[in-house]
């Protein structure tokens, strides 16, 4: 087995779908002056209901919808505590966090009655798409087609995002929250709900990253299964300093290693060694985010308060 070839790139294409969707929620609440560590429990949230959507419809894009429906109605908790309650938003999303991995694991024994993980052999799991023309081309074709829907839906969100906040109205109005609430205020804008806009879309976003996590890597539900992508997703937001395009770039870093790790685990590697990987690389990433990244975030809040 090589350890570098077009296999462990293709791995990394869909590994990173889970961060990448989660770290632009991650950079459209900072953009507003709101910073999400809540990520891991929206997240974890959309991976159980898209399983138990699919579960009671019969239908993946049905259980894709409900994972965004159930995601949005978490994150709206967690506007209505910031912006309404102006509770901190550190503390609420840690209370997130709690939150849905007790409230999964209940759900998990309550709906199936199975503990740990459920399977079924019968459930479908998100499609391969297989592009035309592109499939036929070497290397990348192999690279390019073969992946679910939502990794597509990923990258096309970023380059969305990117047009919306610097080619559109709405979007330099939320980032003016994001830079000067009160000044915001003063010309008119409606700064509340602009913040609730921008965590809605987050939610939404979050809800997709646990979809594919459940649907299409896996096609199960484990307790706890985000294994600490949502904090990942916060470094990698972070690390591309909430800009869409550079969220791509460090997302792919972290999916990149998560591959990685896999990978390494058929070189008779020790389990706990590699699956540590991925995070060995967000601990030294934070290190370097110390005086840029975070402090960025920092005068974000402070500005949003």
């Amino acid at each position: 087995m090589e350890l570098f070839d077009l296999t462990l790139l293709s791995s990394t294409i869909r590994m990173v779908t889970p961060i990448l969707l989660a770290a632009l929620g991650g950079a459209l609440c900072a953009r507003v002056g709101l910073f999400n560590v809540g990520l891991e429990g929206l997240v974890l949230i959309g991976a159980f209901s898209a399983i138990v959507g699919n579960h009671l419809t019969g239908s993946v894009f049905l259980g894709v919808v409900f994972a965004a429906a159930m995601s949005l109605l978490f994150s709206l908790v967690f506007a209505f505590m910031t912006i309404q309650l102006k509770s901190n938003d550190i503390v609420v999303g840690v209370a997130i966090n709690f939150l849905a991995l007790g409230l999964t694991t209940f759900a998990l024994r309550t709906i199936f009655d199975v503990k740990g993980a459920y399977y079924d052999k019968d459930m479908q799991g998100l499609p391969k798409w297989d592009i035309p023309v592109i499939e036929d081309i070497p290397v990348i074709g192999s690279l390019l087609s073969g992946h679910s829907p939502l990794v597509y839906l990923s990258f096309l969100a970023a380059i969305l995002l990117y047009i919306f906040l610097y080619r559109t109205v709405t979007g330099f109005r939320l980032l003016s929250v994001g830079m000067n609430p009160v000044a915001a205020k003063s010309l008119g804008l409606d700064v509340g709900a602009l913040q609730y806009l921008a965590i809605s879309l987050s939610g939404i976003l979050c809800g997709l990253a646990g979809a594919q996590l459940s649907l299409g890597q896996v096609t199960m539900f484990t307790e706890g299964m985000t294994a600490g992508r949502g904090f990942i997703a916060l470094v990698a937001m972070m690390l591309g300093q909430s800009h869409p395009i550079g969220i791509i770039g460090s997302s792919l870093l972290f999916g990149f290693m998560d591959a990685m790790s896999i990978r390494l685990q058929g070189f008779s590697l020790p389990t706990q060694f590699t699956q540590m990987l991925p995070y060995v690389i967000t601990i030294i990433a934070m290190f370097l985010l110390r005086d840029r990244g975070m402090g960025s975030q920092q005068g974000n809040q402070q500005s949003g308060r």
